[in-house]
């Protein structure tokens, strides 16, 4: 079995750190546990990870946050990969600081990135994994807020948070979504 699990970022040093990125900052610390590494590919960077018996394939997107889908589309169709194997991980301000969310479908909650793959698959029946950022911004300077980096109190608990959003995956590929958004939703 194959599974496409992308994690939603912009390329570039100057995005490297942003709470935007947290969808490449999970696939980094689980392909470093995994002792696995990326490679350029066409529309992104890709790791493969070998997991009780099935395919992983871990992207980063290079198209930037708003053209997500394009690479999302292109992997899909490469792979094979059906629709109920992919799992899209990205930021949300509607949550507190680390807390973990996974739907099997559902609105992209004004995020550009899952616009852009509803747009480019035709709807947004797949699953998405939301790594919560906070949302402790003054109005009208959202695009500031995601694009910020992470302060030195949520830097110290990332490790944590990286680790079980990990373990999330593996969760999700080894006993479904169902099984896995009963065991993490809220932690």
């Amino acid at each position: 079995m194959k599974y496409l699990v992308v994690g939603l970022g912009n390329i570039g040093s100057e995005y490297a750190n942003t709470r935007h990125n947290i969808g490449f900052k999970v696939l980094d610390a689980l392909a470093e546990a995994s002792n696995i590494s990326f490679m350029t590919v066409r529309y992104g960077d890709m790791a493969t990870l070998k997991h009780r018996g099935r395919t992983i394939y871990l992207l980063k997107p290079s198209t930037y946050m708003n053209l997500s889908g394009k690479a999302v589309r292109y992997w899909m169709e490469q792979e094979r990969i059906p629709r109920e194997n992919l799992l899209i991980i990205s930021d949300d301000i509607a949550l507190p600081f680390g807390t973990f969310r996974m739907r099997k479908n559902g609105s992209e909650g004004g995020h550009n990135g899952l616009k852009s793959i509803t747009e480019c698959l035709g709807d947004n029946q797949y699953a998405r994994m939301r790594f919560g950022v906070g949302g402790d911004f003054p109005k009208g300077r959202q695009v500031d807020y995601v694009l910020g980096e992470f302060s030195d109190e949520e830097n110290k608990a990332m490790p944590d948070r990286l680790k079980l959003f990990g373990d999330a995956i593996l969760s999700f590929v080894s006993i479904g979504p169902d099984r896995t958004m009963n065991s993490y939703n809220g932690k």
